[in-house]
């Protein structure tokens, strides 16, 4: 290995060091720790609608308040391209995948096509 290939690769090494390890720790923790749970009981059902909520709340402040290049996308074009994916969601069996991508898409469309 070269001086300069090293240079190149250290800062991957730093972020798989930093970011991806201690939290895959925590995963790994929770699968194993996870084991016989009742996954109807009172205090998962409580986390699961907590973590829901939260997540809600950031994707919410993502689209109302847009960071970077979607800043520059009208808000009516963001709420429309929700709406859009919320549908594909629920049209499409509950699927995340067709909800993310309808979203996506419309985002993409409303921006070139309506936006400018």
């Amino acid at each position: 290995m070269t001086a300069g290939m090293t240079a190149e690769l250290w800062p991957y090494l730093i972020l798989v060091l930093v970011g991806f390890l201690p939290n895959e720790v925590w995963r790994w923790l929770g699968v194993v720790f996870s084991r016989g749970l009742d996954e109807t009981s009172e205090t998962l059902v409580w986390v699961r609608a907590v973590a829901t909520a939260i997540l809600t709340g950031v994707v919410a402040k993502i689209i109302v308040f847009a960071p970077g290049a979607l800043g520059g996308v009208p808000l009516w074009i963001r709420l429309g391209a929700t709406a859009i994916g919320l549908a594909a969601f629920l049209l499409m069996r509950q699927s995340v995948f067709a909800g993310v991508v309808a979203g996506t898409l419309a985002v993409m469309a409303g921006d070139i096509f309506l936006a400018r």
